[in-house]
């Protein structure tokens, strides 16, 4: 059985989810799972829809791996984009995320 860490999705007014996330599993599976309002995951996780858009806190942005080309991409689209936006289908949970906080954009909700 893979082990599982501690993911916080804060709504945009401030209620927080913390959610077990199994380890490989990205953190919008882990968000679809447990049914974290605002990660839709429209597209399945294939970097496709930015519906799964999150604001990574500042904290934890150095811990995760670059965004990709595709992730660039998909962030064009969606709405209210800051420096710490990423698609949480992108980030793969692994023991040194355990605890990652990121908020949910207003827009989603």
């Amino acid at each position: 059985m893979k082990r599982a860490f501690k993911a916080t999705f804060i709504e945009d007014n401030g209620i927080p989810h913390t959610i077990d996330v199994p380890e490989g599993w990205s953190l919008m599976e882990g968000a679809v799972k447990h049914l974290v309002p605002g990660i839709d995951a429209d597209c399945g996780g294939a970097c496709a829809c930015a519906t799964c858009h999150v604001y990574i806190e500042p904290d934890w942005t150095a811990k995760l791996e670059p965004k990709n080309d595709a992730e660039e991409a998909m962030l064009d689209f969606a709405p209210g984009v800051k420096p710490n936006s990423r698609l949480s289908c992108q980030i793969r949970m692994t023991e040194s995320l355990d605890e990652i906080v990121m908020r949910v954009p207003k827009s989603q909700q």
